[in-house]
C-alpha cells in the first residue's frame, strides 16, 4: 500500500515540476529572453522626417558573447545603398537565447 502512494506522490511532484517548468518557460520566451526583434529610430524629430529616395543597411553580428564580426556604422549603411545625403537611420536588433545570437543593424535613408 505505501509502495502505491509513493507513486503517486512522485507523479504528482513530477507533474508540479512540469506545469512549473511550462510557466517558467512561457514567461521566459514572453519576456524576449528567448527571442527579441526591435527597430527602433535613431532621432528624435519626428514632425518633419523624410526619408530619401533610398535606404542601406550595414550588419554586426555576434555568436556565444565570444566572437563579433561587421560594421554596423551609419557610414557603412550610406556606403551600401550609395546614399550621399542621410536624412534618417534605424536601428534593428535581434537576440536569440540571451544573446547566444544577435544581429544589429543600421538602416539609413537619404539621397
Amino acid at each position: 500500500m505505501f509502495g502505491i502512494k509513493k507513486g503517486l506522490a512522485r507523479v504528482k511532484i513530477w507533474k508540479s515540476m512540469a506545469v512549473g517548468g511550462l510557466a517558467v518557460a512561457l514567461v521566459w520566451s514572453a519576456s524576449g529572453c528567448a527571442y527579441l526583434h526591435v527597430q527602433r529610430p535613431l532621432s528624435i524629430n519626428f514632425d518633419n522626417t523624410q526619408l530619401g529616395s533610398k535606404a542601406g543597411r550595414s550588419n554586426a553580428y555576434s555568436v556565444l558573447w565570444l566572437v563579433a564580426w561587421g560594421d554596423a556604422g551609419t557610414k557603412a549603411a550610406a556606403t551600401q545603398g550609395n546614399i550621399k545625403i542621410i536624412r534618417y537611420a534605424d536601428t534593428e536588433v535581434k537576440l536569440v537565447l540571451f544573446g547566444i545570437y544577435s544581429r544589429i543593424t543600421t538602416v539609413v535613408y537619404g539621397d
